[in-house]
């Protein structure tokens, strides 16, 4: 590390040891002349030494390793984005992501889901798990209210779904498309043991997934144009957008606007056809 680096580095794992109190810890707080732990605290939390750390924060220690600032993260208490911003300060790189897999979005982003009337959009896992979705994307994607959490899985719907099947112009592009797009995804999130389970299970179901997931394609999300023949509405053509959920790195947000006024009124038609029913 340049002396620059070290310098910030041990600016801020002194200024995050002095905002932990000792008392919740389960350390006297008796002869204390300064706030928070002191560095042989941190330094037997995180099993290192205490000659050593004391180097660290005095910008003097070398650079640690992963393992090294990952215990040191766990010692001060620090959060996700705090961590990340350690291995920045340390390593010039931020850590490998800890994949947790989730189960709800809050109420904001939901909100935010709910104010794009006639844009279909979804909070989708690594996984490719739907976690969210707003009106529009009931009545033009597919109504994932009435399918059982399990079943709310984007691979698992195109390969099993004959409606949504049919709804794609070329279907076996699009399916060439996720499967790519869906391994970079997970290899992104460090999630491959956790959904191995869900390859296995639609490499035996399906052998075009099997097929297309021993190609190694990657593919990455972004933007493009997805053309769907609705069953209803019939044909309506949509702008899609990924978006990264900041601070929640396990998700990702996709908006599909309509690519024409026309298509726009095709929402409309089914959103105001779903409120009279």
């Amino acid at each position: 590390m340049s002396g620059n680096h070290d310098n910030l580095l041990g600016a801020y794992l002194k200024d995050r040891r002095a905002k932990l109190d000792p008392a919740t810890l389960g350390y006297p707080l008796q002869r204390r002349r300064t706030p928070g732990l002191r560095r042989e605290e941190v330094a037997q939390r995180a099993c290192v030494s205490a000659t050593w750390y004391t180097w660290l924060e005095q910008g003097r220690g070398g650079a640690p390793s992963a393992e090294v600032l990952d215990r040191i993260a766990r010692a001060l208490l620090l959060s996700e984005i705090e961590r990340e911003h350690l291995f920045l300060l340390a390593l010039g790189r931020p850590p490998v992501i800890r994949y947790h897999a989730s189960e709800a979005v809050s109420p904001r982003l939901q909100r935010v889901l709910d104010a794009l009337e006639l844009s279909p959009a979804l909070v989708k896992t690594p996984a490719w798990d739907v976690l969210a979705w707003n009106r529009a994307a009931t009545v033009v994607l597919s109504d994932y209210g009435q399918l059982a959490p399990a079943q709310r899985n984007i691979l698992r719907l195109m390969f099993s779904s004959h409606r949504v099947r049919d709804a794609q112009y070329n279907w076996e592009s699009v399916a060439r498309f996720a499967v790519a797009t869906f391994r970079a995804d997970v290899a992104r999130a460090g999630a491959s043991r956790e959904v191995q389970a869900l390859v296995d299970e639609l490499s035996a179901t399906s052998p075009e997934f099997a097929a297309l997931w021993r190609s190694q394609d990657v593919q990455t999300y972004g933007e493009g144009t997805k053309r769907l023949r609705h069953q209803l509405a019939g044909p309506i053509a949509l702008e899609y957008s990924a978006f990264a959920v900041d601070g929640r790195p396990d998700l990702a947000m996709v908006v599909y606007n309509p690519a024409t006024p026309e298509d726009a009124a095709r929402i409309r038609t089914l959103l105001d056809a779903q409120s009279a029913g």
